[in-house]
């Protein structure tokens, strides 16, 4: 597709025809309630209707075209308008539509997926291996799902008490009660009475805004694991069964953690038996430049969540991976107790399985890793130009992820004030320019573009964010 305008076309309605009458826009501001959206600023201002897609773009019902620079929400990896993946779901509806995973049903799809999946799992923590894989269907589910399989484990072992959860600040898990409990970022946990109090949130990996004067990265790989076992004590690690970590922190920031980082923090856990949840919702399936975030980052999970790029989130799916460490009890105690009594109605949905399954042989047919490391450093290469804006302070990407973080003052790392919402107005320019982004917390915008992204499409993104960059930065030298 060519781009048309990235400014809304004349004969876009404005935003009064659209909140008139019977319009879509009016409809949706009088009927759906959003994700993660500002009711008032909705009503004021309209949805943003999407049309359709083609590739790494997306195209609105104003026909304005935008290169989608998040994947959506860091999911689609495989582009917005795959054949092969639409062909797919197509014809297990045709085949069967539904079935059930319950009392040792399955269907092939879902068999075919979970053996892919534990042929190309990551190496597990001690001398354990990736074992057995539940399915769900979404992240947040699946890290609930593996919350209360650490709990289950523990009390096959005889140590009910061990169940309190330890995640990262600045971590994103998901929305769900307990999920939400371990998302330590205040936007999900403010107004609802979050979190529950039995997760605890240690130190961040996050050298950039975290280290301490003179302290080298090695150093502050060891304080953060000095303050993990810190906590455990303090709690008591006979009462403390998981950490969940995600390799490349996410949502809160894109958080590249330094290089002993996972080290250190497993000999921690491994010193008090701790287990080690690593979420590859957002890392899993080539985004780091390896399968894995956990092989990126060397991280040797106990169990492992997985969705989003699994089916490319063309259809709802999400799996949890079990080490053989962490199944053989689970299996012993369901066995006593005459069943493993947890699961969905969706859980390996068989439409949903199929095109997970149909998304990971395309990884491998069509070597989309080794395609994400050829084209890394020129990704790389042009986030590190963003280097030229003055009011940039922090530059990083691993993979084809990564982020720009702002700040008032780049020698001292000072902060724009909260109130003037930094990276939320250099995101509105920039998607003026063709490029849809997303400001994540302490005024950062993440990069997070599909996996097929082409070195042109990489180098003419990364123009049009420049572009509007220049266009900001009249209001940032207001700011500063």
């Amino acid at each position: 597709l060519t781009f048309r305008t990235f400014e809304m076309t004349q004969n876009s309605p404005s935003s009064e025809q659209q909140l008139a009458g019977n319009s879509p826009a009016s409809r949706d501001i009088a009927f759906h309630m959003h994700p993660y959206t500002n009711p008032a600023m909705l009503g004021d201002a309209g949805p943003h209707i999407m049309a359709q897609g083609n590739g790494v773009f997306v195209v609105d019902d104003a026909g304005n075209q935008f290169y989608e620079g998040m994947s959506g929400l860091w999911c689609t990896s495989l582009g917005f308008s795959e054949p092969e993946l639409i062909d797919a779901a197509m014809a297990q509806f045709k085949k069967l539509p539904f079935y059930h995973s319950f009392a040792g049903k399955t269907v092939n799809p879902a068999i075919d997926l979970a053996e892919l999946l534990i042929a190309n799992a990551p190496p597990a923590g001690g001398d354990s291996v990736m074992s057995k894989v539940f399915f769900a269907a979404s992240g947040s589910e699946a890290n609930d799902t593996a919350m209360k399989m650490v709990w289950y484990y523990n009390a096959a072992l005889g140590r009910p008490e061990k169940r309190k959860i330890i995640s990262r600040r600045k971590g994103y898990h998901g929305v769900t009660m307990a999920a939400a409990s371990m998302t330590a970022l205040a936007y999900a946990q403010d107004g609802f009475g979050l979190p529950l109090d039995f997760v605890k949130h240690t130190t961040a990996p996050d050298f950039y805004n975290g280290a301490k004067d003179g302290e080298s990265e090695e150093d502050f790989a060891s304080r953060c694991a000095a303050e993990l076992e810190t906590l455990i004590l303090e709690e008591g690690p006979e009462t403390v069964g998981a950490l969940f970590a995600e390799p490349v922190m996410g949502a809160g920031g894109v958080i590249i953690p330094p290089r002993t980082y996972f080290e250190k923090i497993r000999a921690v856990l491994e010193k008090y038996d701790v287990l080690l949840v690593a979420d590859e919702v957002i890392c899993g399936f080539g985004r780091t430049g390896n399968m894995w975030g956990s092989q990126t980052m060397d991280v040797r999970p106990d169990m492992l969540t997985c969705a989003k790029a699994l089916s490319s989130a063309y259809l709802p799916i999400s799996a949890v991976m079990l080490s053989e460490k962490v199944y053989a009890p689970i299996a012993k105690q369901a066995e006593q107790l005459g069943i493993f009594g947890h699961g969905y109605t969706y859980s390996a949905h068989p439409v949903c399985a199929a095109v997970a399954l149909r998304a990971q042989q395309l990884m491998q047919e069509r070597d989309i890793v080794g395609h994400v490391r050829r084209i890394a450093p020129q990704f790389k290469s042009r986030i590190e130009r963003l280097a030229r804006f003055d009011f940039i302070g922090n530059l990083r990407a691993i993979g084809l992820i990564g982020a720009m973080e702002f700040a008032a003052n780049r020698q001292t790392g000072e902060k724009f004030e909260p109130s003037q919402k930094i990276a939320a107005q250099a995101v509105a320019i920039i998607q003026k320019h063709g490029v849809i982004l997303r400001a994540l917390p302490g005024d950062i915008i993440g990069f997070c573009p599909p996996l097929i992204i082409t070195a042109a499409e990489i180098d003419d993104m990364f123009d049009r964010i420049e572009s509007g960059l220049d266009e900001f930065s009249a209001l940032a030298a207001k700011l500063c």
